[in-house]
């Protein structure tokens, strides 16, 4: 019998933690194996078959060259930590799913950069946070994301209140919301997707599942 993939999942080090549970769910219903990383939970790279950084407090702006909003909450040993992880999914071309502050802090790794409060800028997009899908995005005809949603729109969840304001290098805009703000992105070369909202709340609607059986069928 096969070994079930053995994933790396970041965020919090909170005892109690409903993304971590609800992304181990997801994957445990796609036959995988997650593994909790965070500055309590360490995991050996050995063996590693895939990995997702996840949502979470603030990137801190020094990774990208930007002064720190006075309400800011950083992490600067969770950054640390979840850097280390990118750049080692990278060098050994695993598959890697970014969620929320994941997908911004990849294309903070390759040289992005964030807007750090678009919350005065919002127009025409729902800005109270939430867990249910109430927030639409489109997504490029030619994008990976939307062969794998099998859906050029969606309606997803939003917990942000930063954006990714410029893509890291060879990372490409293939979603955005209402507003024009970039709510997905995908690397030209390597099986790396970074989605601005929350599939693992979403794991019960199937074009939000497909991203994690996504990460598995990369490996």
């Amino acid at each position: 019998m096969a070994s079930r993939p053995r994933v790396v999942v970041t965020g919090n080090a909170r005892r109690w933690s409903p993304s971590w549970w609800c992304t181990w769910l997801a994957l445990r219903l796609l036959g995988a194996c997650p593994l909790r990383v965070s500055v309590r939970h360490q995991v050996s790279p050995d063996a590693i078959d895939a990995v997702i950084i996840g949502g979470g407090d603030d990137i801190s702006p020094s990774h990208y060259e930007q002064q720190p909003e006075p309400d800011g909450e950083y992490d600067p040993d969770r950054d640390d930590l979840e850097i280390s992880w990118i750049r080692w999914a990278l060098e050994h071309n695993r598959p890697l799913l970014g969620i929320c502050r994941g997908s911004q802090l990849i294309n903070v790794v390759l040289g992005g950069a964030l807007n750090q409060n678009i919350r005065e800028l919002r127009k025409l997009t729902y800005n109270r946070p939430g867990l249910l899908p109430t927030k639409q995005v489109r997504l490029a005809d030619d994008s990976c994301i939307a062969a794998v949603c099998r859906k050029q729109r969606l309606r997803v969840n939003s917990l942000h209140s930063q954006i990714v304001s410029r893509t890291g290098t060879d990372m490409r805009a293939v979603g955005w919301d209402l507003d024009g703000f970039i709510q997905a992105s995908e690397h030209t070369q390597r099986d790396v997707i970074g989605v601005q909202w929350h599939p693992e709340y979403l794991f019960y609607v199937p074009s939000q599942l497909r991203l994690f059986r996504w990460l598995l069928d990369c490996r």
